[in-house]
């Protein structure tokens, strides 16, 4: 497969520095050398540069860094929608606001080829509020439901050239949502899967029913991997920790499924603060989980000491 490499450094959008770094951390524990081991054409376009920020106001004045994540929404948005053409694109983050850009360019690109984009979204977090429901104004928590085009982005955030339907969207390992959120999920017909679920019914069944979904649509399927989807006891490199995640087991096989099903056509790795990772161990488990998705199986994983 052809891959291209994007580097998005953002970290207006988090509450804790550090984000910044964690595409450099990705490389420096070997993503790229592992996707090239698989037999991948892998191009590494570097980092995405957004342009100056322009003054933007708005009635919500909890509202943090409006004007820098608009910026790297503009940016993204045209770098996602160049480096899906005729590739899988892989975005380095960076903190999950860059999201918004990345799923604006492959929403684009995905109704241009005439098909649906899904969206597999591993999170603690939905990321679903608007400009108007953040209470704590971080727009790391907004990409979701700017790029399904909820109400309340007109004027502000770069207009959608396509957006990602709602029925089309599959919230997986949730274990933190507002009830803002929680209400305009239902009404939006979102699939939640949270950790409860997971518990109950196993992570296979539920991923399986989902990308049975994609693959009856013809669908492409964009996946958002976020570092709080693992529990922080096996990835403590992130600053939104919300314990009970899924264990290492869970997310591999979460990948692996998704490798077998074919089906995923691009893919954020976002959250990594290496600022507060022990020895790389979060970058690394990041790059083995991207290999994962990428077609490594059991029987090929290298012994990995920390």
């Amino acid at each position: 497969m052809r891959c291209h490499v994007v580097g998005a450094p953002v970290q207006d959008g988090a509450s804790q520095l550090g984000c910044e770094m964690g595409p450099s951390a990705l490389r420096t524990a070997g993503l790229v050398t592992a996707l090239r081991e698989l037999g991948h054409d892998v191009s590494d376009h570097g980092a995405v540069v957004p342009p100056p920020p322009r003054p933007i106001r708005h009635d919500n004045g909890s509202l943090k860094s409006l004007p820098e994540i608009v910026a790297w929404t503009e940016a993204l948005s045209a770098a996602a929608y160049e480096a899906s053409g005729g590739a899988m694109p892989i975005f380095l983050g960076g903190d999950h606001s860059l999201s918004a850009g990345t799923l604006a360019g492959v929403a684009r690109r995905a109704a241009e080829a005439g098909r649906p984009l899904f969206v597999l979204w591993l999170d603690a977090h939905p990321d679903f509020h608007t400009l108007d429901t953040t209470t704590s104004g971080n727009l790391h928590g907004v990409p979701l439901a700017y790029a399904s085009g909820q109400p309340g982005f007109e004027g502000i955030f770069p207009p959608l050239a396509a957006r990602v339907e709602p029925e089309r969207i599959c919230v997986f390992g949730a274990r933190s949502v507002d009830p803002a959120e929680r209400a305009a999920l239902t009404a939006q017909g979102v699939t939640v899967h949270d950790m409860r679920a997971i518990d109950e019914h196993g992570a296979a069944p539920l991923l399986r029913d989902f990308t049975a979904r994609v693959e009856a649509a013809d669908g492409m399927l964009h996946v958002s991997l976020d570092v709080d989807f693992l529990d922080p006891e096996v990835a403590p490199a992130v600053g939104t920790t919300v314990p009970g995640g899924a264990t290492l087991r869970e997310a591999h096989l979460v990948m692996e499924m998704l490798s077998d099903s074919g089906l995923v056509t691009s893919l954020d790795i976002v959250e990594l603060n290496p600022f507060l990772d022990e020895r790389g161990r979060t970058a690394k488990l990041l790059v083995d989980l991207t290999a994962s998705l990428m077609g490594r199986r059991i029987m090929d994983r290298p012994t990995r000491s920390y």
